[in-house]
This record gives structure tokens, C-alpha cells and sequence, in this order.
């Protein structure tokens, strides 16, 4: 938090410069504490960036800010008067081979960006994982070193977020702690470390608190960081009511927890790419809705040896008992399902794991595969394509339910769910 105030961030991105200023200055402008994004367009983020040069050349629309396609002045002019100390902004975009992406920030001024070798790798493509360690480990190198004078680059994992949705916690945890450990031992002095809300919130805050835990025990002492929340990444309510209770409980949920920053989401989640104004309004929803919880509890250190302090333990020591050098460490743990990521369907990934949705509405292991880590045996039922739905609409269901009365532990009763 800055000045013990929540960060909200939304995530944004025009191929337009016009249009990706003119939202940046509406971001800066809200009525909460904000961080601003350059998500980048599709061709970027797989690298085809002649592609990118060409729907630049001829104006086609794109889903995104073509940052390696635009030349540094043209990014530097998108962010003249906006970029400071108190607005930071951050480059966001999904590939598994972000060098040219962070060349292209690097010269425009910018010194943020997030994503991972794991993260970044398994749920968007195909790319070897060996090759997005590779490139990563460069991309990092890169960034640390060719910052401006005076600026402390800044790497956010994504690791907290692998596929959105049904992925015990404590998988996450340890991909999220893993990524800043190797952004760390690649020159980052700074990092974040990230966790997707899932389906409950004391287990989420129990999440939260061994990411902050585990962060003080593995990164090294001279490296900074602080967690980021993202607000639920997986199926959204289809009511604005709904998607609106759920944010806040994200909100809410990134005090309680002690979070510094928090990815908001929208009303229009469930149907559409959201507009400029209502990436605001859930801004200042969110906003808002941490104002209201309170000042965060003294401290983030966990409480106790949870299980999701335990599981991400374990599998950390595990990736890091491999090989000092992480590049050869987290590649091995995949090729030998020792990190296993569900419902993946990467060549790299073992996909022998299983998550569920316990009848309280926990994340659970129906199967771990070769990881170092217990499944639940209660929940180890076959999976059938009706309970998979039902466990993937579980928080849409529950926020949308006109039973919801909007706190983040008034529920509907639980009722058992076969996956």
C-alpha cells in the first residue's frame, strides 16, 4: 500500500496512443489510489510484430497497446505528464518471450512489467517451457540493467493466477514465490508477488498470509516486494449486482490480508471487453469498498503453519532441492510432475493433478499426481463434465444468488460438488 492506502489497478489497453492516453489520464484521474497498465495487443504478446507494424500501418483496430510496433518517442508521448512517482505504470502482456516487449519498454522510459517463465508459459501456447526460462532469464537480465538512471525495475510474477480458476492455493503460492526468487537471481530488486482470489475467503486470507510469509523466508533481504491481489479470474457473475459484491469482497479481502495492490475487475466481465469509464467505476468501487473495511490489520505474517504455508513450502523446497540454478530447477520439476498444474493442457505440464471444490466451498486436491503433496481422498471422485461446470460457476452461482447479502462469508448452504 502507498501511504496506507490500497493500489487499485485496472487492466487496459488501446492500440490507439490517443486512446491509450486518454484512458491512462481517466485512470490517473479516479477517485482511488491507481497504478496505470499498457496491456499489449495479441500479435505483440506471440511476437509476431510485423503483424503488429502492418494493422499499425493501415489502422486496424487491435486488442491491445503494440508497444514493439510504436516507437519509443510515440510511447513516450502516450505517457508525458501522466508517468511519475505517484502514477507508475505497468506493461502487461502475456508472452512467453517478452524480450522485444521489454526492449520496447526499456526505451520508452517505462521500468514495470509482470508475468514469468512458468506463468507466462503454460496457459497461453505451446512454447517449450526450457525456451520461456531462457528468454525469460534474459528478459530480466535486460530489464534490471537498462532501466533509466535513478529507477528500481520492478517484475511482478504471475504465478498466483496459472489458469484463473480451480488450483488449490498452495500450488500458487509456491509458483508465485518461485517466479520473484528467479526474477531476484536474474538482478530484480524489486517484485511482487501475485494470488488470484479463489472460491473462499478464509482460505484465500490464509493464502495471502503464507505468501507473505514465505516471501520474507526465500527472497533474498535487499529485494523488495509486496503482494498483489487479483480479483477473481475465473467464470464472472453475469449481474452487475453480482459482479459488483464480488469485487468488493476482493477489495475487502486485500486489506484484511494486507495486500498492496489490487487488479480489479468489472461489471462487464462476464460479456464483454469493458469500456474506459467502467474500468474507473470498478476503480473507484473498489476503491471505496477498502476505504470502508478499515486500516489492515498490524502486520502481514501469517498465523500458524496453515496447510497452504505447508503445501507451498514443501513444493519450493522441493524446485529449489533440484538445482541451485532455477533455469534448470523449475524445467526438471515439470518433467517430473513435481509441480503440476490442473486442468493444463501444455506438452510441458504432467496433468496428473486434479482440483475440486470441497461442499465448503475450499479448493481441494482431488489429485496430485507426482507432487509432494496429499490429496483430499474425500474429494477424489471421478470427474464428470457436470460437476467441472458446476465447480467452474461455483462463485458466479454464489454472487449472482439473490440469497448473497453481499458480506464475504454469507453464502448459500454448501451443497457437494462431483468433480
Amino acid at each position: 500500500m502507498a501511504a496506507g492506502r490500497l493500489v487499485v489497478q485496472p487492466r487496459m489497453g488501446f492500440g490507439d496512443p490517443g486512446r491509450m492516453r486518454a484512458g491512462l489520464a481517466r485512470t490517473r484521474a479516479a477517485t482511488a489510489h491507481t497504478a496505470g497498465t499498457l496491456t499489449v495487443d495479441s500479435y505483440t504478446r506471440v511476437g509476431d510484430l510485423a503483424a503488429a507494424r502492418a494493422a499499425v500501418a493501415d489502422g486496424s483496430r487491435l486488442n491491445g497497446y503494440p508497444i514493439a510496433a510504436h516507437s519509443p518517442a510515440t510511447t513516450r508521448t502516450v505517457l508525458d505528464g501522466l508517468l511519475d512517482a505517484d502514477f507508475p505504470v505497468q506493461v502487461r502482456h502475456g508472452s512467453a518471450r517478452p524480450l522485444a516487449i521489454v526492449r520496447a519498454l526499456t526505451a520508452a522510459g517505462l521500468d514495470a512489467t509482470e508475468g514469468g517463465p512458468v506463468s507466462y508459459c503454460l496457459p497461453y501456447g505451446r512454447t517449450p517451457l526450457r525456451e520461456s526460462v531462457t528468454a525469460w532469464a534474459r528478459a530480466c537480465e535486460l530489464l534490471a540493467s537498462a532501466a533509466r538512471p535513478g529507477a528500481v525495475p520492478h517484475l511482478e510474477s504471475f504465478g498466483g493466477c496459472l489458469l484463473g480458476q480451480l488450483c488449490p492455493p498452495g500450488l500458487l503460492v509456491a509458483v508465485s514465490v518461485l517466479e520473484c526468487l528467479f526474477f531476484a537471481r536474474h538482478g530484480l530488486r524489486s517484485v511482487s508477488l501475485s494470488y488470484a482470489q479463489q472460491t473462499d475467503p478464509a482460505q484465500d486470507e490464509e493464502a495471502l498470509r503464507a505468501l507473505h510469509r514465505l516471501a520474507a523466508e526465500f527472497l533474498p533481504d535487499d529485494v523488495d516486494h509486496h503482494v498483489v491481489l487479483y480479483t477473481y479470474m475465473g467464470v464472472y457473475p453475469r449481474t452487475a449486482q453480482g459482479a459488483t459484491r464480488l469485487l468488493e469482497a476482493s477489495a475487502r479481502l486485500a486489506v484484511r490480508s494486507g495486500a498492496g495492490r489490487l487488479i480489479v475487475k468489472t461489471t462487464a466481465e462476464a460479456h464483454r471487453i469493458p469500456t474506459v469509464e467502467e474500468n474507473v467505476r470498478a476503480l473507484e468501487t473498489a476503491a471505496a469498498a477498502a476505504a470502508l473495511a478499515g486500516p489492515p490489520p498490524p502486520g502481514p505474517a501469517a498465523e500458524g503453519d496453515g496447510e497452504v504455508y505447508q503445501e507451498a513450502r514443501t513444493l519450493i523446497e522441493t524446485v529449489l532441492g533440484l538445482h541451485p540454478d532455477l533455469s534448470r530447477a523449475l524445467p526438471a520439476a515439470f518433467e517430473r510432475g513435481l509441480l503440476d498444474v490442473p486442468f493444463c493442457l501444455h506438452p510441458d505440464n504432467a496433468g496428473r493433478s486434479m482440483g475440486c471444490v470441497d461442499p465448503r466451498g475450499r479448493l481441494r486436491w482431488a489429485r496430485t499426481g507426482a507432487m509432494p503433496i496429499r490429496p483430499d481422498t474425500a474429494a477424489a471422485a471421478p470427474l464428470t463434465s457436470a460437476g467441472l461446470l458446476a465447480a467452474l460457476h461455483h462463485v458466479a452461482d454464489r454472487y449472482d444468488s439473490p440469497r448473497h447479502r453481499g458480506g464475504d462469508h454469507d453464502r448459500p448452504p454448501a451443497t457437494p460438488l462431483t468433480v
